[in-house]
């Protein structure tokens, strides 16, 4: 009898590191979205996963992705694999890019530092935000890969170039300047919750810290989050709290405009990439002032509701400008076959940003491991599943455009 039930029955082994336990029962991201929310207080959890007031947008991201619909093909000899793509000149492991995303020690500790190492091991760029918890010389100091930098366009524009310059020492490669945000959109979690970067405590901060004391112990013992880039606005990396739709509208310069491209193109020997280009006539532009890049992006639902979605906008872009610079789709990847189809459409990249957050606060550094690795899996099972050996053999015929 027990030699019978021996035979059928296994017992897992005991998994004591808590991470792994965590990670182990994980297939997806909105799984990791499910943990992070579960560990992380709620006004932390709302800023990472909150959008521009209805969230309209930042539901439609996701859903685009779903409308585009598959044309696999059959019997053409998938039996080697090959995701390496070339971005600018550059070979990468696959074709993505992980998007500027700011505060990052408010999901974990290391924040921005995990980011990076974990994007070196994956062999794709990180872009280490202006508005970062850790400095462009902290992250050169942990990361060998490929690094760029985004810029946030200060009134100060000595303080802009003063960046710039730190980031081209640092061994940055490319800048990514982001153009939607001439005033910070309306993000309705962070009003109700009275949200401050970094967060101040209260009443309820307090309740809430007690209800997630694995984050609350970890805040703590680190070190005081600051605004590490920032070296001479007004909220000068000191660590005072902020409401960040008013640092922003303060101190971002609304006037930003084409005539600066060509001031930013002469302090930068580097690409320049433009994120936030939300339709075909500023991305032809772009592309007239002899800029490298675009990210096609909605700032993740984050600025203007019911703005139009990256993906419905990859194929018109790319039939208006074609090889003349590099077209990048961010916003609402959760999946290697989301990959598939925005490059299908004409996209030489994929951004992602919430997909590592909720990874890193799921699970921190080994979270952002397990994402990478879910996305670049994902898409070697949907080339092979669609018959395609390597990136160049994905194109429109594979797709259904979006509906």
């Amino acid at each position: 009898m027990l030699d019978s039930l021996r035979s059928v029955i296994q017992f897992r082994e005991l998994e004591l590191d808590p991470v792994e336990r965590r990670l182990a029962r994980v297939a997806s991201v909105a799984d990791l979205r499910r943990i992070a929310k579960r560990r992380l207080p709620g006004g932390v959890f709302d800023y990472i996963d909150g959008g521009a007031e209805d969230e309209i947008t930042l539901g439609r991201n996701l859903g685009a992705f779903a409308d585009i619909e598959l044309r696999p093909r059959v019997l053409r000899d998938v039996g080697e694999i090959d995701t390496t793509t070339d971005l600018f000149g550059r070979s990468h492991s696959f074709p993505l890019v992980m998007a500027p995303t700011g505060f990052g020690r408010i999901a974990d500790p290391q924040g921005e530092l995990a980011v990076a190492r974990a994007a070196q091991r994956a062999g794709v760029p990180y872009t280490l935000s202006t508005m970062g918890t850790r400095s462009i010389e902290e992250v050169a100091e942990v990361s060998s890969g490929e690094k760029w930098m985004q810029v946030y366009v200060w009134r100060d524009r000595g303080m802009v170039k003063e960046l710039i310059d730190r980031a081209h020492e640092a061994g940055n490669t490319t800048i990514v300047i982001t153009v939607d945000t001439a005033v910070l959109g309306r993000r309705e979690r962070d009003v109700r919750r009275g949200f401050t970067l970094p967060p101040k405590i209260g009443p309820e901060t307090l309740i809430d810290g007690a209800l997630h004391p694995s984050w609350t112990l970890d805040f703590l013992r680190s070190e005081p989050i600051t605004f590490s880039n920032v070296t001479s606005a007004d909220a000068d990396g000191s660590g005072t709290a902020v409401n960040l739709a008013q640092y922003i509208n303060s101190q971002f310069d609304p006037g930003l405009s084409w005539a600066d491209i060509e001031w930013f193109r002469s302090i930068w020997p580097g690409e320049v990439v433009l994120k936030g280009v939300q339709g075909v006539d500023d991305a032809v532009i772009a592309a007239e002032n002899g800029v490298d890049g675009i990210a096609l992006s909605n700032h993740g639902g984050r600025q203007l509701d019911n703005a139009p979605t990256p993906i419905e906008l990859v194929g018109p872009v790319a039939e208006a400008v074609g090889d003349r610079m590099a077209i990048i789709c961010d916003g609402g990847v959760r999946r290697g076959s989301d990959i598939f189809k925005a490059l299908a459409l004409g996209a030489d990249a994929v951004m992602i940003g919430r997909a590592y957050l909720y990874a890193l606060g799921a699970g921190g550094e080994r979270g952002v491991d397990w994402v990478l690795d879910h996305l670049v899996s994902g898409l070697r099972q949907t080339m092979v599943l669609s018959g395609c050996t390597t990136i160049a053999d994905i194109d429109a015929d594979l797709v259904s455009p979006p509906r």
